[in-house]
């Protein structure tokens, strides 16, 4: 089966220089080169990984399908399930990432540039695979194909590339379905009342249903990155920092208890802070 992603890579470098243009010709600063390299390496980085990666999952997928509850098949309608399904995946799991560091710890990668353009979509996790897949297992055992579910997992992706742009400022009534642009913006600010806010991949509409929403206020625009910066275009680094970060807390850490909420608590807590209040990340 081809990979969509990969098939891509030539659309999305096309598309990144053409904004890059755009941007310099209307005077906005939009990329620095150092930042842009390194969030390229880290998505073909990860486009390497998922060689392997996604070869695991699509043999978890097919044996967890033996076990289907239903026959689904490959109808329209199938596709069309799927979707939501798909979706309502998705959105778990990104909000999740936000709130449980062992997942963010492989999430973080994404938000870790302190700049917003088409290359921060390709700033992709090495280690995410291995450990999303679990929001995803309920598909085949409902009976979804395994093809259908790695094709629309990467149709979601190929649709969240565009939005990682600043010169898209609205999109009109699609604003009220759609993750857009603004919607993500949102998401990929570090100012206190957007952290952890518009989870959706395609659509918005989960998050309005789950409380998660927040628009974007043209007054306070979002600043980008982390609430504490990581300063490196090392792509390891980037990569693995708060996998490092995460297990040396956990070990300093007094007692299970903590230890355990180091891992699998929210990845801004700190047992060390008044009633365990966030420390930010």
């Amino acid at each position: 089966m081809p990979d969509l992603i990969t098939l891509a890579i030539p659309a999305f470098l096309a598309l990144l220089f053409a904004e890059a243009i755009a941007g310099a010709i209307m005077r906005r600063d939009i990329y620095e080169l150092k930042d842009a390299a390194a969030s390229i390496t880290m998505g073909l980085g990860n486009v390497f990984v998922d060689l392997f990666a996604k070869a695991i999952l699509f043999a978890l997928l097919t044996w967890l399908h033996r076990f289907a509850l239903f026959s689904i098949g490959f109808q329209w309608w199938a596709w069309a399930l799927l979707f939501f399904a798909d979706e309502f995946s998705y959105y778990w799991f990104h909000r999740v990432s936000h709130e449980c560091r062992f997942f963010w710890a492989s999430h973080v990668v994404h938000h870790s540039s302190q700049r917003y353009n088409l290359s921060t979509a390709l700033r992709q996790t090495w280690t995410g695979t291995f450990t999303s897949f679990v929001f995803w297992i309920w598909l085949p055992i409902v009976g979804f194909a395994p093809v259908m579910i790695m094709t629309m997992k990467a149709i979601s992706l190929l649709y969240q590339f565009w939005i990682h742009t600043e010169l898209v400022r609205s999109m009109g009534p699609l604003e009220k379905v759609l993750n857009t642009p603004s919607h993500h913006r949102v998401h990929h600010g570090s100012n206190p009342h957007y952290i952890d806010r518009n989870h959706g991949g395609t659509l918005i509409i989960w998050d309005k249903l789950f409380g998660s929403f927040e628009p974007e206020n043209p007054a306070d625009p979002p600043r980008f990155g982390l609430t504490h910066n990581i300063g490196t275009y090392n792509p390891v680094r980037i990569a693995f920092h708060e996998w490092l970060q995460m297990f040396r807390d956990a070990w300093s850490a007094p007692g299970w208890h903590n230890k355990i909420r180091y891992i699998f608590g929210n990845p801004g807590w700190r047992h060390d802070y008044p009633t365990g209040a966030d420390a930010g990340r």
